[in-house]
């Protein structure tokens, strides 16, 4: 309205210039007001005349919003005015699913699952068991080489965890497809061990390799969490060895062993709080020997459910035939009787004792345990007896009925070790620094005398006599064992874990008379305060 007064008040002075006339812009005004309008003046309030073509009503006054666009708004050609006031807002952004790379992008990121399980395991892999690897690469040589396929092992049982957290328990053939990776990676790692054994990593190969079955917990029920403190006990005579051996040389050996013992800890912890009383199939779908069900697509619908062949709709099927028979003899009454036998008195097996011997009673196949099918233990291939010396090192394997093993011109830091022998007697003359005889059965030990130690691992009836002197005598997982001492060796300290039938013979006199004393295997402990008391039982019979 102002600016329309202005433009009128302008036009009225130049007509009156026009005429000559100098009126101020008051009486200018006054005159404008009193002749109603002017010349080209448009009241306030009255829209100009429309163009050619146009209508009135195709004209709005500018507003406050109008000179913020500049010009009128001209009302739609097909439509009615838009409002002055409402907001312009961009459409919302479509939604786009990922293309076919970045698909593939996300799917080779690390991703980790929901379920509670999977993350504790994979907890273990980026905790303990990184930080044993890390060692076990510091250390080198062929611990960093075994502990690559332990790696290997571990990262084969994540991804059959992950199948369990996602899947129905499968068949007892699927199962066995499942676990091959599992079990061929144990064997991998043991058979590692058995190929090194010259290796100077010895004790740190054979803590792996005795120990690292405890990753079949997961065909362990109802108890897979003890079975790893089991497994992890198996191997803890070789950690000792490895802290005992190191502990004032490298710091970083005694670290990788506990770092170790202490992976097999979490795991049992790990089973104890996901996994009590064996593995839990979680999911619904089915498990597959290729791993884990793949995920759903991104977006869109999904695949329709496949359509149900016609013949599962029958209604008069095999089977309905089948209870149509079986409900027809049950209908007949007593006649149903007939057709059963009389047993006179010549079948009574009370009567006729010659008859009880009947067919063995069942027995369950050995290949199944637990409830799932394992395969059947083959037995070993015999593998020809060697006697080779390697360096300081006697190795003497798979010996069997050879009764005249002998070791000499052996110096004193030399190693006489004994594997898998049968039936045979090893001689060693002189003195050397240490023997270890592991896994043999029914074998004798005659020695001279040694500087370290003699050691019996996991044997069976085995018996050793010492000559001369012998500081330490350790026993470890033996059935059976029988110690002939001299009168020098008196002083001798033994050294028994999970062992039994364990005899001392005492030299008596000079006559060659020896009293025989058992090391005990039953202890009593009595708890005193903050502290344990324990006492070995001894027999009275």
């Amino acid at each position: 309205r102002r600016q329309a007064g202005c433009r009128s008040f302008r036009d009225e002075q130049r007509h009156h210039r026009h005429q000559g006339g100098r009126q101020t812009a008051r009486s200018g005004h006054r005159q404008r007001s009193a002749h109603g309008s002017s010349l080209n003046a448009t009241p306030v309030g009255v829209l100009p005349a429309p163009a050619a073509g146009q209508s009135r009503g195709d004209l709005v006054p500018r507003t406050c919003s109008d000179r913020h666009k500049g010009g009128r708004r001209r009302r739609s050609a097909n439509g009615p005015r838009a409002s002055i006031l409402e907001p312009d807002f961009p459409p919302p952004p479509p939604v786009f699913c990922n293309s076919a790379a970045e698909q593939d992008s996300d799917s080779a990121a690390p991703r980790r699952t929901a379920t509670m399980s999977v993350n504790a395991y994979e907890d273990i892999l980026l905790g303990s068991l990184a930080n044993f690897l890390t060692l076990s690469a510091k250390i080198g040589g062929d611990v960093a080489a075994q502990a690559e396929l332990v790696k290997q092992a571990f990262n084969v049982q994540f991804a059959f965890v992950r199948t369990a957290a996602d899947s129905a328990a499968p068949s007892n053939n699927d199962l066995q497809n499942l676990l091959k990776p599992t079990s061929d990676q144990i064997s991998a790692i043991q058979s590692y061990r058995e190929k090194h054994r010259t290796s100077p990593f010895f004790n740190h190969l054979s803590a792996i390799s005795e120990s690292i079955p405890a990753l079949g917990w997961v065909c362990v029920a109802p108890t897979p969490g003890p079975y790893v403190k089991e497994m992890n006990d198996a191997g803890q005579f070789y950690t000792n060895r490895v802290l005992k051996d190191w502990k004032e040389k490298d710091s970083t050996h005694v670290e990788w062993a506990r770092a170790w013992v202490q992976t097999l800890t979490e795991l049992q912890a790990y089973i104890k709080q996901h996994h009590t009383t064996g593995l839990v199939w979680a999911g619904k779908n089915k498990a597959t020997a290729g791993g884990a069900p793949p995920p759903p697509p991104p977006c869109g619908l999904p695949p329709p459910p496949p359509v149900m062949p016609m013949a599962d709709l029958s209604i008069t099927g095999g089977a309905g035939d089948d209870r149509s028979a079986l409900f027809a003899q049950i209908n007949q009454g007593a006649d149903i009787t007939k057709g059963l036998k009389k047993v006179t008195s010549e079948m009574q097996t009370h009567k006729n004792p010659g008859l009880r011997s009947g067919p063995a009673p069942y027995k369950a196949p050995s290949s199944i345990s637990n409830g799932s099918t394992t395969k059947a233990v083959a037995a070993p291939a015999a593998k020809p007896p060697t006697f080779t010396r390697d360096g300081k090192k006697w190795l003497i394997e798979y010996q069997k009925g050879n009764t005249g093993l002998l070791v000499e011109d052996a110096e004193m830091n030399n190693v006489v070790y004994m594997f898998r022998c049968e039936n045979s007697t090893l001689q060693i003359k002189g003195k050397i620094n240490s023997v270890v005889m592991d896994s043999c059965k029914k074998c004798s030990l005659v020695f001279d005398s040694l500087v370290a130690s003699a050691e019996f691992v996991n044997c069976q009836s085995v018996q050793m006599q010492v000559l001369g002197k012998v500081p330490t005598i350790s026993i470890d997982k033996t059935d059976g064992c029988q110690m002939y001492l001299s009168a020098d060796s008196l002083d001798v300290e033994i050294v028994s874990s999970k062992s039994s039938e364990m005899n001392v013979m005492i030299p008596k006199g000079t006559n060659g008379d020896y009293t025989e004393q058992p090391i005990p295997e039953q202890f009593k402990t009595l708890i005193k305060g903050q502290s344990l008391n324990t006492t070995c039982v001894e027999s009275l019979g």
